[in-house]
């Protein structure tokens, strides 16, 4: 399976994925999927759907699991860009969801989206067992001690922030739901532990480099090729791993990262190498 495939795959079963039954709300469903619809990498359910794959199920099997972290993804960040918290106009090359929908329907959009996620997976057809144990991971990763926690001590700062701070805060706000995907898939392949929790930690060294990444591109990024606006992670003296160590430590502490995680797939996996190359791509992206 090639990324291509999966992410075809994927933006197909999104677009069926949201059901609109009363079109008096219509206006909620537009803002939903405008969002939901607009592309992007679909880095988290391509995780879902290989480490799936590789644990030895059909990855078929994984795809309200991997509907599901998108949904809840893209709820954050049509919820990141609202005017309380980063105030951007501009996501995957579009007006961002509120200059379009306005804040309360952007809020909506976001709050229903994120309710959806849950949705897909109870009522799939996953056993009741894999049902549970994926909505625990999920909401985990979500919630006050996964993205949420991270996002208000990424807004919250005083300026004086540690590097353990700033690991906290990358681990939380974008590890959490990049390792929540590599362990659903294994749930939904009905894995050993062992093997969730070589996910888990593939998972989260990924997490760490892939938000490094981002606040390089923060930088030295192209906002035509990121399709968002730059500089925004270091608005108002706002320290991070660029601001503090420079691009050079930053290409060094990626490439650790990125080896910790093939790493620990090594023993337990033998079909790794599409992991393994996905891993490396997210260490040059450009958006």
């Amino acid at each position: 399976m090639k990324i291509n495939e999966y992410t075809d795959l994927i933006n197909d079963c999104l677009k069926k994925a949201i059901q609109l039954r009363n079109p008096k709300y219509h206006g909620l469903y537009d803002a939903m999927t405008y969002s939901l619809n607009a592309g992007g990498k679909r880095i988290r359910p391509v995780l879902v759907l290989e480490f799936c794959r590789i644990t030895g199920n059909d990855f078929k099997k994984a795809i309200p699991a991997a509907c599901a972290i998108e949904m809840l993804h893209t709820y954050s960040l049509i919820h990141d860009d609202l005017p309380c918290m980063d105030n951007d106009d501009l996501r995957r090359g579009r007006p961002t969801n509120h200059i379009v929908f306005g804040e309360c329907n952007a809020v909506l959009a976001g709050d229903a989206l994120l309710t959806e996620a849950f949705y897909q997976i109870t009522s799939s057809d996953l056993e009741a067992k894999i049902k549970a144990e994926t909505v625990k991971v999920l909401s985990g990763a979500a919630g006050l001690n996964g993205m949420c926690g991270g996002q208000y001590l990424d807004t919250n700062y005083d300026g004086e922030l540690s590097e353990e701070d700033i690991v906290t805060i990358n681990t939380l706000k974008t590890g959490a739901l990049l390792k929540a995907a590599c362990m659903m898939g294994v749930i939904c392949a009905n894995g050993s532990e062992e093997q969730i929790c070589a996910a888990s930690e593939f998972g989260d060294n990924i997490g760490r480099a892939f938000q490094i990444r981002d606040d390089m591109l923060d930088v030295i990024g192209n906002r035509e090729q990121l399709g968002k606006s730059t500089g925004s992670d270091t608005k108002d003296n706002k320290i991070n791993y660029m601001s503090l160590y420079g691009n050079e430590y930053c290409i060094e502490l990626i490439d650790k990262l990125t080896e910790k995680a093939k790493d620990a797939l090594r023993q337990t996996f033998s079909d790794t190498a599409f992991l393994f190359d996905l891993a490396d791509s997210l260490t040059i992206r450009k958006f």
